[in-house]
């Protein structure tokens, strides 16, 4: 990878990261908008998309609820993005390696948000008494360190994970043997096995659930007709 590279997977690693709880929460986080701007900005939009509409199948099982745990989608779908547009097009084996390296990184990124809290609530223990005398610029400090270690959280994640992993995936495709079409075809599939499982519970616990994703599916291969 050129240095242009690294630093723009790190830059974009930082901001989507900061999407998913900082700020400004617009949903570009999600791994079909993050691993396509991620593949855009390297060249290979088409491959950022087929893999961060791979991820969002297996993102459908995450639920981010409070302060839980749960993998962190946005950084790892700018490195799962930048893995398969770094290899030539098509490569046996480029996708499975971006999602794995991807699902990696989003379970490292799920460990760094719970620092990133911890450590937030270091910061706003320090300023409990001036908080308590209604002070803005308290709010103001606080805000902006959360942000700004949530920045650095982001693009150091990025960065690591395509260092570790671009070298992995170039020795890993180099010795796969598997049929390009067919290697593809099992990761797509495992995905939309983990998204069925998300949908099934989802129709048993939202009334009505069923419903509006029929009708959604229903528009969806209308509009697919249409054009």
């Amino acid at each position: 990878m050129t240095p242009e590279q690294l630093f723009t997977v790190a830059l974009l690693g930082a901001v989507i990261g900061l999407d998913v709880v900082s700020f400004p929460q617009a949903m570009i986080s999600r791994p079909i908008v993050a691993a396509t701007i991620s593949g855009l900005l390297l060249g290979d939009p088409a491959g950022g998309l087929l893999v961060g509409a791979t991820l969002e199948l297996i993102a459908l099982e995450t639920l981010p609820v409070g302060a839980s745990r749960y993998p962190e989608w946005g950084s790892a779908s700018v490195v799962g993005g930048a893995l398969f547009a770094l290899r030539p097009t098509p490569t046996s084996g480029a996708l499975t390696m971006a999602v794995l390296g991807a699902l990696a990184t989003a379970w490292v990124g799920g460990w760094t948000m719970y620092v990133i809290r911890r450590f937030n609530g270091a910061i706003a223990r320090r300023w409990i008494p001036t908080l308590g005398l209604g002070s803005g610029r308290a709010v103001i400090a606080i805000q902006t360190a959360g942000i700004t270690a949530d920045f650095v959280r982001g693009g150091l994640l990025a960065l690591l994970a395509i260092l570790t992993f671009d070298p992995l995936t170039r020795a890993m495709v180099g010795l796969w043997s598997l049929d390009a079409r067919l290697s593809r075809a099992v990761v797509v599939a495992a995905a939309a096995a983990v998204a069925a499982g998300a949908v099934w519970k989802l129709f048993h616990n939202t009334p009505g659930a069923r419903w509006y994703f029929a009708g959604g599916l229903a528009i969806g291969l209308l509009l697919l007709v249409i054009r």
